[in-house]
């Protein structure tokens, strides 16, 4: 088959005489120049077969015309009419998209590129209550206005429209198409109970891509359509969901204006939109053209919002279910009958002053600002002279910068066509063009950057179309279009890896559908389907493969369980049958068994005594859940018997009461506690009890009783654990070998002696170690005034100013020779110690008082010497 890419010009009709700048357009004058044929405009709300019958009334004439407001939709109806007329007879004109035969008899257009200098029997305009678009709506009032049928004309849309209709197209007939099936408002519903079969609508491409992440995780996968997919990504999104390998779809409104989708229900993620200048509410005519996608032909459907965008008005919801609007009072309308003798005329034309009170004028359309900054460029501006190079302006104005972002980057591009068109050679130069699509070529990047390409490429495509630009057409055609499908290709393919997960969504469809599905386990708990991984049960959970968002409950996780339901059951049977070497207890007080957590330990009574609960997910029903905590309870129990067995066998062994006592309270402190608390009972200690303590390796410090076996790295490891779990803190054991740690305001004091350490000064000592140190304190101490040597600070890991700390909680005192010292360059060397005992205290206060005495008995005496030292008392 042959095909010839034709060439449209944008220019008013030819049965249409052009009006003079000066002069306003006349719509009466306008509507007596049509020619004769019937116009119809079928009304009424989504699902009422309304593009069905335009379709059908087009291909019952020899020939036809119909304009569709996407260029999804155009290509749709494209493909449908090919398969009943043939390829060689049906065209699709889009801006960046022309499939022309040599003699085709019917075309399928957007609205804005529909060829206006076409004669046809059938004209149709599809959704034309656009006309009421601030953006667009100019373009579908222009169609409404001049473009007719010589045997029929019909215009399909929304009954808002109709009073507009009665007044601008006299003679127009109406036909009221009822919807074939019932729409109803099921309210307000979490994403993740909304049922199978539904579209979630967002007005973002970042809100959409979170929702169908948030599906992903939840159901296993969903297809994603926006307006700005090209239509080959978009039929294999949509292809997805029609052929069930996902049950949702996220979009954008794009789905609204006549796609038709084996939908069932339609949430509403949003409620606002940005309209092109600010965020608005919807309207609820707006909400009933996306809701009507639920329900096709003769099956209902519902619609509602999610959790985050809140309820409908009842209000709203009532006139959605009835299909009663708002009657449109206005449309917008542009002069299309533009005057290029110069610029001014040409901006004066598109400035007139709408012909009608129906009538308003538009916001100021991406062709006009692009027209505005291309004239304040010198070059530009010179060749603008006479009414081809101003046309040829016009049309370049009118490229769209599909990418939407209205950069200086496109009114670069702009003005560089415009000087290659207007140049000498008036076409644009074949190796440039090639060039610059075949910076676009390239697959790699995540989905924003595969979608910017493809907007960029859908640019050069537009201008591809445009054949009187260049030389060679059809090779630029060609490679654009090649390039266009393999950044589709991509681009569908990074979707379908992000948002969709085929062995997920198999569960899922398996689970609901109440079939098995089969899944082998391996030995080390990897468990696949199909060959592929899809996770692994570590102890009793099951953990899935992927992203961490992928670990949250939900239909995915229920599906695995209900299909490892039989192997969860013998690993529990296995687990109640486990030796206790097989068990094991994290740093973080979690239960290891099988490699993975079952169980983690709370508070309970003591610190000696913790509760335990299993951790097993939703797996696990009531009876499996308590044989487990009976086996982990039974666990901890022996565990920590085994590593406080030397205080709990001194506890069982026949010995007096105070050395039991004694025994008590080192089983209460975990191993140690200070000699003070336990006074009486060491004084009613016999030789023979002491005697017993050394041989249950019960040491009696001056300072601490201890049990070395307790202050091992394991036991202290454990008692840092349990103490933890008690006090419900994070704070670890100490490192292994420490003597001495620095004491922080952030760790309760409790802390230290539950470690094995006693806080002196700004450090804390590990006991053993502190009763050393005060051992050789002592021994110094006999001498008189000392002065600490490297070994006493090597022997408690403390620096000269620490140790300073722990002599005073000690007792310890600078001596008076080293207060009245003036060195102190040379600390910690030249300072001289004693301690401050209580005997020590009392010669003190006995010299004291003897001195006083004596120096009373002195100062009564007439002795010059007295007399001297008073009067330098005085002077000083």
């Amino acid at each position: 088959m042959w095909y010839l890419a034709i060439r449209f010009k944008w220019q008013p009709s030819k049965r249409i005489t052009c009006l003079k700048a000066a002069e306003k357009p006349s719509l009466i004058g306008m509507e007596r120049m049509q020619p004769p044929g019937r116009v119809m405009a079928v009304l009424g709300p989504t699902n009422t077969g309304k593009t069905h019958l335009a379709v059908e009334r087009m291909l019952g004439h020899a020939s036809g015309i119909i304009g569709c407001p996407l260029r999804l939709l155009a290509r749709e109806i494209y493909e449908k009419v090919v398969a009943v007329r043939g390829a060689s007879t049906v065209a699709l004109v889009t801006g960046e998209e022309k499939i022309v035969p040599l003699r085709p008899r019917y075309y399928v257009c957007t609205t804005e590129a529909m060829p206006r200098d076409l004669t046809v029997e059938f004209v149709g305009i599809d959704e034309i209550q656009l006309a009421a678009d601030p953006e667009r709506g100019h373009v579908f009032t222009d169609r409404l206005l001049h473009t007719r049928g010589l045997a029929e004309t019909m215009f399909l849309g929304a009954a808002t429209i109709t009073p507009l209709l009665r007044i601008l197209v006299p003679r127009i007939e109406f036909i009221s198409r009822p919807r074939f099936s019932d729409l109803r408002y099921s309210g307000e519903r979490k994403i993740t109970r909304l049922q199978s079969r539904s579209a979630i609508v967002a007005f973002s491409a970042s809100d959409v891509y979170m929702l169908a992440e948030s599906i992903r995780s939840l159901r296993g996968g969903a297809a994603v359509v926006l307006g700005a997919l090209s239509p080959r990504t978009r039929n294999k999104q949509v292809g997805m969901f029609q052929a069930g390998e996902v049950d949702y779809l996220i979009a954008t409104d794009a789905i609204g204006m006549g796609l038709n989708l084996d939908v069932n229900h339609v949430a509403f993620a949003k409620l606002r939109k940005f309209d092109g200048r600010k965020p608005r509410n919807l309207t609820a005519a707006e909400i009933a053209q996306i809701a009507g996608r639920a329900g096709r032909h003769m099956r209902d459907g519902t619609f509602g919002t999610t959790a985050d965008a809140g309820s409908l008005h009842p209000d709203t919801v009532a006139a959605i279910e009835q299909h009663t609007f708002p009657a449109l009072t206005k449309i917008y309308w542009r002069n299309s009958q533009l005057d290029f003798k110069s610029l001014e005329n040409l901006l004066h034309s598109l400035e007139l002053e709408p012909p009608s009170p129906q009538l308003m004028r538009p916001r100021e359309a991406e062709d006009l600002v692009s027209l505005r900054t291309l004239i304040t460029n010198p070059d530009v501006l010179a060749r603008a002279n006479g009414y081809a190079a101003i046309s040829l302006l016009w049309e370049v104005c009118s490229i769209p910068d599909f990418r939407k972002i209205l950069t200086d980057e496109h009114v670069k591009l702009l003005t560089k066509i415009y000087l290659y068109l207007s140049g000498p050679s008036a076409c644009l130069p074949n190796d440039w063009v090639h060039q610059m699509a075949s910076r676009l070529d390239q697959t790699e990047g995540d989905i924003d950057t595969l979608a910017a390409r493809i907007a960029h490429i859908r640019t050069w495509n537009y201008v591809a179309h445009r054949p009187e630009w260049m030389a060679d057409p059809v090779s630029l055609q060609e490679q654009t279009r090649a390039i266009e499908d393999r950044l589709s290709d991509a681009l569908h393919e990074r979707l379908t890896q992000r948002f969709v997960d085929r062995r997920a969504a198999v569960l899922v469809k398996g689970f609901n559908s109440g079939q098995d599905v089969p899944i082998s386990m391996k030995s080390d708990g990897e468990i696949d389907i199909a060959g592929e991984l899809i996770g692994r049960l570590q102890g009793l959970d099951f953990i899935p493969n992927g992203p961490p968002e992928q670990l949250q409950t939900g239909t995915i996780k229920r599906a695995v369980h209900h299909a490892l339901a039989p192997k969860i059951k013998a690993r529990v049977s296995a687990l109640g049958k486990a030796h206790d070497e097989t068990f094991d207890l994290a740093p973080n007080s979690t239960i290891i068994w099988s490699g993975g957590p079952v169980g983690r330990l709370l508070p309970g009574s003591s610190a000696l005594q913790p509760k335990v609960t299993p951790v097993t997910g939703e797996m696990l029903d009531g009876h499996m859940r308590r044989l487990v905590r009976r086996r982990l309870e039974s666990w901890i129990t022996n565990h920590i018997g085994k590593h406080f067995a030397p205080l709990l066998n001194a506890l069982d062994a026949p010995v007096s009461g105070p050395v039991r006592g004694i025994a008590f309270r080192l089983l209460e402190g975990l191993g140690n506690t200070e000699r003070r608390q336990s006074a009486e009972l060491i004084r009613m200690l016999s030789d023979e009890d002491r005697k017993s303590l050394a041989r249950l390796g019960i040491r009696l410090g001056q300072i601490n009783l201890f049990m070395p076996a307790m202050l091992k790295a394991r036991p202290i490891a454990l008692r840092a654990q349990l103490w933890g779990v008690h006090h419900k803190s994070g704070h670890g054991a100490p490192p292994p070998g420490r003597v001495s740690l620095p004491v922080s305001a952030n760790v309760p004091k409790s802390y230290y002696p539950a470690v094995g350490y006693q806080t002196v000064g700004s450090l804390a000592v590990r006991v053993d170690i502190l009763e050393r140190l005060a051992a050789s304190l002592r021994h110094h101490a006999r001498r008189g005034p000392f002065s600490p040597d490297p070994e006493l600070l090597s022997l408690c890991g403390a620096q000269p100013d620490e140790f300073a700390g722990i002599l005073d909680s000690l007792g310890y005192r600078l001596s008076e020779m080293s207060n009245r010292s003036q060195d102190k360059t040379e600390s910690g060397k030249s300072l001289l110690y004693v301690h401050t005992s209580k005997r020590s205290k009392r010669k003190k206060k006995k010299l004291k008082d003897k001195n006083v005495k004596h120096a009373s008995v002195s100062r009564s005496s007439s002795s010059p010497f007295d007399a001297l030292q008073s009067l330098n008392l005085s002077t000083k």
